[in-house]
């Protein structure tokens, strides 16, 4: 019969059908009544000759029905009534797996814009960065670019970028950006278009200074133009320097170097201009990121390997002094692999661990579920006696699991993703337009969808063996009372699980805060205390050549007047500060052709004054600092930590007085050792670094001054900034304190604290309901056995051993199974928190009494309900 007309008639249908079964009944009643039987008896005996009438009706009615839909309607249906019954368990349910589904989302989302979709753009998925394999960093110089893009093969093009900071005048308040220097080919590559205007192209560019044009980004021209349409055409000031607004770009787009968000794009062969240097011809110069395209169709990965080492093996034959890679990797473009790594890693312990959340959450809602199964195990009972199935109870049980799992989704997918649009607009640090890729999109909700289902699923079986087991005669005989003996369930099992599960978190949480901690108590090769920073960009403000040595003279000299001031030296780059520092190749002595190939080793590069280490507070551990002498016309000298020593002369002691080669040929006298210290991050392996002096280097176009004063320094900002406003009232500063400028450097270590700080609470909430509601059930069965063990002269500790020892026992196996899990998983900690340990006797103290106070507080109420219990009262009520 076709099902879809009867719906609209089914109601009569379906009365029809009673009412032929009440005449079929009374049909057989009035023949057993003709044989001789009273009229009561002959109509119980005609009801138990049909059977199950009920049952009958639900068989007979599904020729009208759609019985595999309608039934999932009535379980449905049968939930929602079941949830409004218990609405402090459906509360409880749907808060945890919101919490735990919530953070995996947020996880979830910032793992798919770093793995999964790092590149919001089209075509992503053919679109290659490469870099040289040895180092995994993909620099290039322009002239190297240009004869990658010109004799490759097999990408359809390539573009590349590199970044400057400027400043920019639109007519009024002149602001400091961050620009990306673009080939003219970078947005035809990535096949964006503009939200206004246009971009710049190829064509655009016929030779250096050719093209001065600027695209705003979409959130810079938002936040200093106001959203005016009518910027396209308008001319301002780059550096000094007129460029035309041609376009703006579109909302999502920020650039293809993930968690940095420029302010603008300029053509690089306008970058003479911008950042007033040649550097456009110099092919031992690499100042551009990875050049990046697309694979043409059919081209794989090997032959496109072998085709850019061909061509690395013809520029180190052509230029010898200048190039020295021809082995390539390829890469998705969005960050260098040396970073990409760890960052990896690290996000992906963080979805570990929130799926370790999510479990502990299905394992409390499961032995929560367990327990209200067996709370209505009378009903499951007298619903299998009056002829229902197992299979059927199953799938209602499974329903109203399935039913929470998706209210709990719901709410954890809303909070995520508000949070994740936050943290995609939020910027830890303005001064670096630094961002956190976490936009959420179709993956983010389907990955929600999913884990609601599943979450659903495994605590929705957790009550199967309970059903299947249940002997329907046995129950409504014997009442539900719950079993508490010593027999070890599934409940025990689950808890014990969740409760390691938030040991391991406390454990990381711990670790990362430890870590943290002493990070920065530890040895960083300089001295934080009383130390002051003052970055000033000479080249924003128009200084260049001699005007820049003089200028540093004059900042120092003003610094030193200020009270309280005890030393003052000038850096190209603090260590910890602002990235660390730059990196160049080095060469023995003895190598005559210092060539790529022939590198003894990669060191960062410090241009200091002779004051830097007394107001730095470094140790040199032999030989001298620089002095006055060590200028333009004296011979090259340096001053070298150990790791470098090491690296180079093998040990510190043969080290003082040897010579070492840099990339330009110039040999450098070893004339002092200094301790080793940090330099790019505080997780970092050990580094080499050579010291020089800042005036045998030529002028910075940037330059920092390192103040030591006797007292704290935060004070001296303001006195430190009106100082240097009176030597040139156009002067872009930046000052903070020495530890304040180490908040990049501290950042990973920072995130990971605050991350699995958060996981941990979340570890920690949890596995207080559960202990909770496992206390809290053993008492409530166990009342009445409590209450004759106290009319029988029982103590009040023998009562809590009775009541709540089942419940610490699981506290106990679980936090020690926990404990030993977090120890093991913390070792990944150490790559991203300096002196990150599991083995910290503060950490591990730390855990146990953390793991004391979650049972202690987790059974609290339990054991007051225990020990007020009235023996009197429990008896007259039996």
């Amino acid at each position: 019969m076709d099902w879809i007309p009867s719906i609209f008639r089914r109601r009569a249908l379906y009365d029809d059908l009673s009412e032929e079964i009440e005449l079929h009944i009374e049909e057989r009643a009035e023949q057993l009544r003709g044989e001789g039987m009273s009229a009561e008896e002959a109509v119980r005996q005609a009801r138990r000759a049909f059977g199950n009438r009920t049952l009958v009706e639900e068989r007979a009615r599904e020729v009208w029905q759609w019985p595999l839909l309608e039934s999932m309607w009535a379980d449905t249906r049968f939930a929602l009534r079941q949830m409004r019954r218990s609405p402090g368990f459906t509360a409880t349910a749907v808060l945890t797996l919101s919490f735990a589904i919530g953070a995996n989302a947020v996880v979830f989302g910032v793992l798919n814009r770093i793995v999964i979709r790092p590149l919001d753009v089209p075509g992503a998925k053919s679109l290659y960065a490469f870099e040289t394999a040895e180092s995994q960093i993909g620099h290039q110089s322009y002239p190297d670019y240009l004869d990658f893009r010109a004799r490759n093969r097999s990408f359809e093009d390539l573009a590349a970028f590199s970044i400057t900071q400027a400043v920019l005048d639109a007519g009024a308040n002149p602001s400091r950006i961050f620009a990306y220097e673009t080939s003219g080919n970078y947005f035809d590559v990535l096949g964006i278009q503009p939200y206004l205007g246009r971009f710049f192209h190829g064509e655009d560019e016929r030779g250096p200074n050719s093209a001065p044009y600027v695209v705003l980004t979409y959130s810079y021209w938002h936040s200093h133009f106001q959203d005016d349409r009518g910027v396209v055409g308008r001319v301002v000031q780059v550096n000094k320097h007129p460029f035309t607004v041609i376009g703006v770009a579109p909302p999502a787009f920020e650039g293809t170097l993930l968690f940095f968000s420029p302010d603008c794009f300029v053509p690089i062969v306008n970058r003479n201009q911008i950042d007033q240097g040649n550097q456009l011809n110099e092919r031992g110069t690499r100042i551009l990121f990875e050049p990046f395209g697309h694979l043409k169709p059919g081209v794989t990965h090997a032959q496109a390997l072998a085709d850019l080492s061909s061509i690395g093996s013809y520029l180190e034959a052509t230029y010898p002094k200048e190039d020295g890679h021809k082995n390539f990797a390829l890469v998705r473009p969005g960050f260098p692999n040396f970073f990409a790594g760890p960052l990896r890693a690290f996000v992906a312990g963080l979805m570990l661990l929130a799926g370790l959340i999510l479990l502990a959450a299905c394992a409390n809602l499961g032995s929560l579920f367990a327990a209200k199964a067996a709370d209505r195990s009378r009903e499951v009972a007298l619903r299998l006696a009056l002829g229902s199935s197992r299979k059927r109870i199953l799938r209602q049980l499974l329903t109203e699991a399935l039913l929470v799992s998706l209210a709990g989704g719901a709410a954890g997918l809303l909070v995520s993703v508000l949070l994740l649009r936050r943290l995609s607009v939020w910027q830890p640090f303005p001064e670096l337009a630094i961002h956190v890729p976490a936009s959420p999109d179709a993956n983010v909700y389907l990955a929600a969808l999913g884990l609601a289902l599943l979450s659903g699923f495994l605590f929705g079986i957790v009550p199967v063996r309970q059903v299947l087991r249940a002997n329907p005669y046995e129950v409504v005989k014997a009442g539900p009372a719950g079993r508490t003996g010593g027999r070890v369930t599934a409940r025990d099992a689950l808890l014990v699980l969740q409760i390691a599960i938030c040991a391991v978190l406390v454990t990381s949480s711990m670790v990362a805060v430890r870590g943290l901690v002493r990070s920065l108590r530890g040895d960083l090769g300089f001295d934080l205390r009383n130390a002051m920073v003052a970055g000033v960009e000479l080249k924003m403000a128009g200084y260049t050549g001699e005007r820049v040595e003089a200028m540093e003279d004059r900042m120092t000299g003003a610094a030193k007047t200020i009270p309280g001031v005890e030393q003052v030296a000038l850096v190209n780059n603090p260590p910890l500060v602002a990235g660390g520092g730059w990196t160049m190749n080095v060469f023995k002595d003895e190598t005559r052709d210092p060539k790529p190939s022939n590198v003894a080793t990669t060191t960062l590069q410090y241009e200091i004054s002779s004051e830097y280490f007394r107001a730095a507070g470094t140790a040199l551990l032999s030989g001298r600092a620089f002095t006055a002498e060590d200028g333009k016309d004296a011979p090259p000298v340096a001053v070298i930590n150990q790791e470098f020593a090491r690296r180079i002369f093998g040990s510190e002691r043969n080290a003082l007085g040897r010579y070492f080669k840099t990339e330009d040929g110039t040999r450098h006298q070893v004339v002092g050792i200094a301790e080793d210290g940090k330099y790019f991050f505080f997780s970092e392996s050990q580094q080499p670094a050579m010291f020089l002096p800042i005036r045998q280097t030529g002028p910075l176009n940037s330059v920092w001054l390192v103040v030591r004063s006797a007292r704290d320094p935060a004070p001296l900002a303001a006195d430190m900034r009106r100082k240097l406003r009176a030597l040139d009232a156009g002067l872009p500063l930046e000052i903070e304190t020495w530890t304040k400028g180490m908040d990049f450097a501290l950042f990973p270590a920072r995130m990971a604290a605050v991350c699995l700080g958060v996981l941990g609470l979340l570890g920690a909430v949890l596995s207080i309901t559960g202990i909770f509601g496992m206390a809290a059930y053993t008492v409530s069965k166990r009342l009445k056995e409590l209450g004759i063990r106290m009319a029988l002269g029982a103590q009040a500790y023998e009562v809590l051993r009775a009541a709540l020892g089942r419940a610490l026992k699981v506290l106990a196996i679980g936090s020690a199974g926990g404990l030993v899990l977090g120890i093991l998983a913390s070792r990944v900690l150490a790559h991203i928190v300096f002196q990150a340990t599991p083995r910290d006797p503060f950490v591990l103290a730390g855990v146990v009494v953390a793991m004391l106070l979650l049972g202690l507080v987790a059974t609290w109420i339990p054991a007051q309900r225990a020990l007020s219990a009235d023996p009197l009262m429990l008896l007259r009520e039996e």
